[in-house]
């Protein structure tokens, strides 16, 4: 039996560098502690927007080989991370970006978004029982803004965790495993406001700035409870992380675009909201660490049951 590391993390995202902007720090700093950090990314990004002009080629519409480019661009990524635990949800290619939502990209039989909800979580489901994360991380259930695939990797984060913990479900891909913890990302609006602001009175490249409503997951303060602050190194890996993903971001110090050009915060500090397990800080505080409260060991009891998660 293989030994695990005392502490294990599961980020589940939709496409190729969204892991990088919304938990890079966090990826960072727990890769950096020697705790297994794992990402499962649900689709290759083929539908995505090329910055690059002289890239342009790798578009759907033409050589329709942004894919696997974005493959190459994620693996960079995870180097500047430390992370060397990341997997394709059931295998490099088995689900296609589905576009943004109300695209006809949403209705191909292969799309993430026509996804048998039980098929990709039994995907997902294996990973759970093969690396026992103690906390799991993903998106709310809107997908942070709306995107087809964020909604989707929610589904099946949730339903995997929910599965991964039942005897009954696919013993065949290993023994019952319940996650302790289960975090939402999501971002607080006073520190979305700050960061706009600052962009704002700041000299920037973009065409333009995106408001508050532009930036996904933001959520009154009082939602958050959980807040992990990026060192000077970790900022670093974060922002070089996200520069490894060209084809879709463009870095301009701690600041930011995507395809649109609307330049946001590039978050130093990263929040999330508890919605499964026991928090470990004291009433009415928030946490700074995500495995607070975890001890690192699951009882066969604990591991046999799953809470609810009211959505």
């Amino acid at each position: 039996m293989t030994l695990l590391p005392a502490r294990r993390l599961l980020l589940v995202h939709a496409h190729p560098d969204d892991e990088s902007i919304n938990n890079g720090v966090t990826m960072a700093r727990y890769a950096a502690e020697g705790a297994l950090v794992t990402l499962v990314t649900c689709t290759l990004g083929e539908e995505g927007e090329v910055i690059p002009a002289d890239l342009a080629h790798l578009a759907p519409d033409r050589d329709d080989t942004l894919g696997p480019h974005r493959v190459g661009e994620l693996a960079a990524a995870m180097r500047a991370l430390g992370v060397t635990d990341h997997r394709f949800l059931g295998g490099a290619g088995r689900y296609r970006d589905s576009g943004m939502m109300g695209a006809p990209q949403n209705d191909r039989p292969n799309a993430f978004w026509q996804a048998d909800l039980d098929e990709a979580a039994a995907h997902l489901v294996a990973v759970i029982r093969e690396v026992r994360p103690q906390v799991l991380v993903t998106y709310d259930p809107n997908g942070g803004y709306g995107h087809p695939d964020h909604i989707q990797a929610h589904r099946v984060a949730m339903r995997a965790a929910e599965l991964a913990a039942q005897a009954g479900f696919r013993p065949d891909l290993g023994p019952a495993y319940a996650i302790g913890k289960i975090y939402w990302n999501c971002n607080p609006r006073s520190d979305v406001e700050d960061g706009l602001a600052r962009l704002h009175a700041a000299g920037h490249a973009f065409p333009g700035i995106a408001s508050a409503d532009d930036v996904p997951g933001v959520v009154p303060d009082a939602d958050v409870t959980a807040t992990i602050t990026g060192s000077e190194a970790y900022t670093a890996a974060k922002t070089e992380a996200m520069r490894a993903h060209y084809t879709q971001i463009v870095v301009d110090g701690p600041f930011f675009a995507l395809s649109n050009d609307l330049g946001q915060p590039l978050f130093r500090t990263e929040h999330y909201q508890l919605v499964h397990g026991f928090s470990g800080a004291a009433e009415g505080a928030r946490e700074d660490d995500l495995f607070a409260g975890v001890d690192g060991t699951a009882t066969r009891e604990h591991g046999a049951r799953i809470e609810e998660v009211a959505e």
